[in-house]
């Protein structure tokens, strides 16, 4: 694994770190890791969203489709 070192990081975003990470009994740098891994998965996964052809559906009609599958 490598090391990575943030430079010029803001005093409110440090500290906002600093409260969430205790808050979660976690240290500073798991949770900077953590929230990182999250925010790459988001990015690939809007990559793969927006390569991905147009298949013509509607939000709706997939909505409608997954409902009435739970109803079963």
């Amino acid at each position: 694994m490598k090391t990575l070192y943030l430079r010029n990081v803001p005093d409110d975003v440090s500290a906002a770190l600093e409260e969430l990470a205790s808050a979660q009994s976690m240290s500073v740098s798991a949770l900077a890791v953590r929230e990182l891994t999250a925010a790459v998965a988001f990015r690939r996964n809007t990559d793969i969203v927006w390569s991905s052809p147009d298949l013509g559906l509607e939000v709706g009609d997939i909505v409608e489709v997954v409902r009435s599958g739970r109803d079963r």
